[in-house]
């Protein structure tokens, strides 16, 4: 009886530690077996290829790969992690066989692809490290659907998880090959049927082998000439003749298709596809003529096609792995927005020229270039409809059938409806309002900026000590990263680690100096940060200086909740002043930008009156604007005139309708309800405050910029009813204990975070 085997081909170019929290010593396993476990077998590795030879006597590297015949396993050498970013070169392929016990072909069933981190701690001696490596310090699981079975070359970038980010560059190449075997047919439980259920039992299996054979020979061609042209590097298929690719046996006309190949399917084999593939019924039609001998022939002709092919890919993926690796993670990240976009929604709003308040006599209000202007209403809970968006999103989820054929992330396909759903509104910027005279940096004049800080040059070539920047030299990308209320500097360090990944060469800052520090004022907090960044700035400037040409410069910033007011009050600082011109990207998460003027949650209301009353932390009383009897000399009033967010390139405000620790239009700078009717001086200054922000937002006519807001909806059923997610704090955290809606938006909008 004949069987067919799939060959997955996993080829480890690399393991980089992006943020392993623990020296030692660490190991990569590789295991797979069928999702379907009536299929019965595992994956068994087949064989293994060592690109290129590691060095054994470095202090990093100890022993070899191995194979474990117990589990089925393939496990690198192991290999020393002491310090971030480091990379391990592996540079290593093993191949998987894999035999359905079902004999079914094409496989119904999937294939999961299991990579675990081994770790131990460092040994004195290496001796027993090898016995020592038995601690799986984490897993992550993709799976392989039936389509990718019969042909796939994808990118496969492990992560691990949060606690254990790193990244192992891996592609994964899958065929189907035939192999001869032998088993015991089934025998009937009606002896005279013998010889009919045999023969319709082994024509259904063997057509459907023709079937898939001849569809996984013809993937595999077709991506061997797709892979030969995306690198430059074609691969010669024009010298195969029928004798080097089915045998040197001679063949009758009479009993097989045409076998005259040079790089494509035979004529006769291509239509014969085309029929199995029109006839509905085909597989289970009992008058099917073709003898069992010419279709065994016909199976031992796609199998020795597909098999050649197959090796001509191997030795062509060894010659050119790395061009191919590059190729294929391009590919990778640009399929990111459609393989993600279940969960992502993306829409485009027009941004409004101004807020007014419905106090305003409409008939004497001068609207923006011609354009009429509507008094601003609103009606309903902007919050409870973004979340209601997102649940009708998520319902729908549960009833998609996801099944194509690319690797699927069981980070993320393994439980779909715990994936956080995003929300993403891309403003179309409207024309800029005229400049109001207490604008803060606002680009009119010169002599007014001098004016501003007497003495102070603000010609950016002269102001950087003298450090001319050129079109040819080498860029510098800086991304600071500020905490929230009484935070940790590393609570970022997942949107670092994605960031990243998306851009390696990007130099962060993980901002430390105002640690157990936030509770006093913004101002303070402020000055402390503008005068940690300048000094970073400096020096990693000054390390480009000495080793090049120093080029264009990309200042971004990332703050979580109050560490938006904290970097955006440095920004302000006099010393800021010289770098305003190479801001680039400002990343919010759930700042409340316009504090906390109207805030619907009376528990957390409730607990920022205690802190005013029993600690006197005066940034509290700054957020909600009580620092001041009159709401016009008030900190976050002030701050809200100064041109803090006018530099940025693009800015994204992402927000959750689940948290409510920051109101929900104070994170997306917008018009709220309660502020929308409110005719007393809280609602004009509150207006006052958003009409200033959105100005900053908008672009000039000169100047593109990107202006998005991102709703991130996180399923918390699993967290239950705790004080957290009664208050509304749980969300909050989410941001900082999720990654995953940071992949989405990253890397939807890639070129925003390089």
């Amino acid at each position: 009886m004949l069987e067919a085997v799939h060959e997955i081909a996993i080829y480890i170019h690399r393991f980089h530690n992006l943020d392993l929290f623990q020296q030692g010593w660490y190991q990569i396993k590789v295991t797979m077996r069928w999702e379907d476990e009536d299929y019965g077998s595992v994956g068994t590795p087949a064989r293994v290829i060592q690109y290129e030879a590691p060095d054994l006597d470095s202090e990093y590297v100890h022993g070899i790969w191995r194979i474990d015949d117990v589990d089925h396993s393939f496990s690198t050498h192991p290999f020393r992690i002491k310090y971030a970013k480091q990379d391990v070169p592996l540079s290593m392929m093993v191949t998987f066989n894999l035999s359905p016990s079902t004999l079914e072909v094409p496989s119904t069933s999937a294939v999961i692809l299991t990579f675990e981190l081994l770790y131990t701690p460092v040994l004195e001696s290496r001796g027993y490290l090898q016995d020592s490596l038995d601690n799986t310090a984490s897993v992550h699981e993709f799976r392989l659907p039936p389509k990718a079975l019969l042909g796939l070359h994808a990118y496969c970038p492990v992560h691990f998880d949060a606690f254990h980010s790193v990244l192992v560059d891996a592609t994964v190449h899958v065929s189907l090959l035939k192999m001869d075997c032998t088993s015991s047919p089934k025998v009937p439980s009606d002896p005279t049927a013998i010889k009919e259920d045999i023969r319709e039992y082994d024509n259904t299996k063997q057509v459907m082998l023709v079937h898939a054979l001849s569809c996984s020979s013809g993937i595999l061609l077709e991506d061997l000439q797709m892979l030969g042209q995306a690198i430059n590097q074609p691969v010669d298929m024009e010298d195969i003749t029928s004798s080097e690719l089915f045998g040197s046996s001679p063949r009758s006309d009479q009993e097989i298709p045409d076998a005259e190949v040079s790089g494509h399917i035979s004529s006769k084999i291509r239509k014969f596809s085309e029929k199995l593939d029109g006839e509905g019924d085909f597989y289970n039609n009992k008058t099917f003529q073709l003898s069992e001998v010419k279709l065994l022939e016909l199976i031992d002709l796609l199998g020795d096609q597909v098999s050649y092919l197959w090796s001509i890919f191997l030795k062509f993926h060894r010659a050119n792995k790395r061009k191919i690796l590059e190729f294929l993670h391009t590919q990778w990240a640009i399929d990111r927005k459609s393989e993600w976009s279940m969960w992502i929604v993306r829409t485009k709003v027009k941004m409004p020229e101004q807020y007014i308040g419905c106090w305003v006599d409409e008939s004497s209000y001068q609207p923006v270039q011609g354009r009429p202007a509507i008094p601003q209403k609103i009606t309903g809970d902007p919050a409870q409809t973004a979340a209601n968006q997102a649940e009708l999103l998520r319902q729908s989820i549960a009833t998609m059938m996801i099944e194509n054929r690319s690797i699927q992330d069981m980070h993320i396909y393994g439980d779909p409806l715990h994936v956080p759903i995003v929300i993403v509104e891309e403003a179309v910027n409207a024309p800029m309002r005229a400049m109001r005279r207490n604008s803060y940096f606002s680009r009119v004049d010169q002599n007014d900026r001098n004016g501003l800080f007497p003495g102070f040059d603000t010609d950016p070539e002269n102001a950087l000590s003298g450090v001319s920047t050129r079109p040819n030299g080498r860029a510098l990308k800086i991304v600071v990263f500020v905490h929230g209320f009484q935070g940790h500097h590393l609570d970022l360090r997942l949107i670092r680690n994605q960031w990243l990944l998306i851009d390696p060469k990007v130099e962060f800052l993980m901002s430390e100096i105002n640690e157990e520090k936030t509770s006093g004022d913004f101002r303070e907090m402020g000055q402390r940060l503008a005068e940690e960044v300048v000094s970073f700035v400096k020096k990693k400037m000054d390390k480009v200086t000495r080793s090049g040409v120093l080029g264009t410069i990309k200042l971004s910033f990332v703050g979580h909740s109050i560490g938006n007011i904290i970097l955006r009050t440095a920004l302000t600082d006099s010393i800021m002043e010289p770098y305003l011109t190479y801001l680039h990207t400002y990343l919010s998460v759930s700042g409340p930008h316009l504090g906390y003027l109207y805030c619907s949650n009376s528990l957390f209301n409730g607990g920022l009156w205690l802190m005013k009353k029993l600690k006197g932390t005066p940034c509290i009383h700054q957020l909600t604007f009580t620092d001041d009897p009159d709401l016009e000399n008030t900190f976050l009033y002030k701050l809200c005139k100064k041109r803090t967010l006018e530099n940025f390139r693009n800015v994204i405000l992402l927000s959750s309708p689940q948290d409510r620790y920051v109101p929900y239009h104070s994170a997306r700078i917008e018009m709220c309800p309660a502020s929308s009717g409110d005719q007393s001086k809280k609602g004009k200054v509150f207006l006052d405050m958003l009409n200033e922000c959105l100005d900053q937002i908008r672009a000039r006519s000169s100047e593109p910029r990107v202006f998005m807001r991102c709703d991130v909806n996180f399923d918390l059923s699993a967290q239950g009813k705790t004080i957290d997610t009664i208050i509304g704090r749980a969300a909050h955290i989410e941001f900082l204990d999720s990654d995953i809606f940071a992949k989405f938006i990253m890397w939807s909008f890639p070129e925003l975070f390089r």
